[in-house]
């Protein structure tokens, strides 16, 4: 098998999951009791806490521990927007979002918040002419995220954090979830962040929201005390400390890896632009970790399902997109359905092998020659 799909998920790091035993062994209270096991626990607990926010140079902010970034989105922004609708009821995003934040914008749009989408340049930026232009008085977040998860594409978050000072009633919510390993991350002048240490040898069903301190939210759980007021149920130490060694990992090893990717994503950008059919629809300033592409006149679900045949794991949009419709964000940056339809994506890691890649293109090349010979659109 090759696997080339770590934007969906990336195996967990043998360190990772020795932390987690190590700390579910050493810590058998609960971190809400006043006895010496619980007192242990929340010890513990807060040096874990410590240490992501020193790494995410959050000082100052809140850690919430959540089960994963689509927690982590829904809260903070039905959060936000709940607090803040005395102040308005309109939000900034971008068709290039995560499951977890178009859907919450639907969520809030049906009771009566109004949404707007920036558009996306053939660079798959957005517009911050455009931002600047649809910024109001009543509105209370702009929701962008700082990589897309289909494309590759870095957003401007320090540019947007410019245009916002000007309107200090609206909250900047940015989803880290692809950022994390691939670019340098602060929390620093944000107003809510979100990851999910899956994408980066982290454990499922961890996640993090970091919230400026003096920021107020409306929960979405409520009820059971925990480690913050913002989210209810017993403290999950070891997973914490699993997503704090995951983290500090990804951080300090960032650069070697990037270096890795890089050098194996430009050799497959050039040998897959060979092919007269082929369309790479991640900018050339993507991240080096997601390739996007399309074969003109093949859908990206049959070529993705030929691959899986031959043993090769690669996605269609994202893991949580619905299937059947074309991937939005394709569609924003070529502005062509059925390109949209025809996409697919590449991911790699610094697990990724020379052998792999090779291994890939030669059975890039066999489903190639098998499906541009055949009508694959009714």
């Amino acid at each position: 098998m090759i696997y080339l799909d770590y934007a969906a998920n990336h195996p967990s790091e043998e360190a990772v999951l020795r932390r987690f035993c190590e700390a579910e062994r050493s810590f058998c209270g609960n971190a809400n009791s006043s006895h010496p096991a619980g007192e242990a626990a929340r010890a513990e607990m807060e040096i874990i806490t410590l240490s992501i926010a020193s790494l995410l140079d959050a000082g100052g902010a809140e850690i919430i521990y959540t089960s994963g970034a689509t927690e982590a989105n829904n809260t903070a922004i039905k959060g936000i927007a709940r607090a803040g609708r005395h102040l308005g009821k309109h939000i900034i995003s971008t068709p290039l979002e995560h499951a977890s934040v178009s859907g919450s914008l639907t969520y809030l749009q049906e009771q009566g918040y109004e949404i707007d989408l920036l558009d996306i340049g053939r660079d798959g930026k957005i517009d911050l002419d455009q931002l600047k232009e649809l910024l109001r008085p009543d509105t209370v977040l702009v929701a962008v995220t700082a990589v897309d998860s289909e494309l590759g594409t870095i957003q401007p978050v320090e540019e947007i954090k410019s245009v916002l000072t000007s309107f200090p009633d609206c909250a900047l919510h940015v989803d880290a979830t692809q950022a994390i390993g691939r670019l340098p991350v602060a929390f620093s002048g944000l107003d809510t962040m979100s990851l999910a240490p899956h994408k980066f040898g982290g454990l499922n069903g961890s996640g993090l929201l970091i919230k400026k301190s003096r920021l107020v939210m409306e929960p979405l759980l409520n009820g059971g005390v925990s480690t913050s007021l913002y989210r209810g149920g017993t403290p999950a130490l070891s997973l914490a400390a699993s997503v704090e060694t995951a983290l500090r990992l990804a951080v300090e090893n960032r650069e070697a890896n990037v270096r890795k990717v890089t050098e194996l994503s430009g050799e497959l950008r050039k040998a897959l632009s060979a092919y007269p059919k082929v369309r790479i629809n991640s900018p050339a300033d993507a991240v080096p970790h997601i390739i996007n592409l399309s074969v003109e006149g093949v859908k990206g679900t049959r070529f993705q399902s030929a691959l899986a045949e031959r043993g090769v794991c690669v996605s269609v949009k994202s893991a949580c997109s619905s299937d059947g419709a074309p991937s939005r964000a394709v569609l924003a940056v070529s502005r062509d359905r059925r390109n949209a339809l025809s996409s697919w994506r590449i991911s790699l890691s610094y697990r990724t092998t020379e052998q792999e890649v090779q291994e890939f293109l030669h059975v890039f090349d066999d489903c190639y020659q098998e499906l541009t010979g055949k009508r694959s659109f009714s």
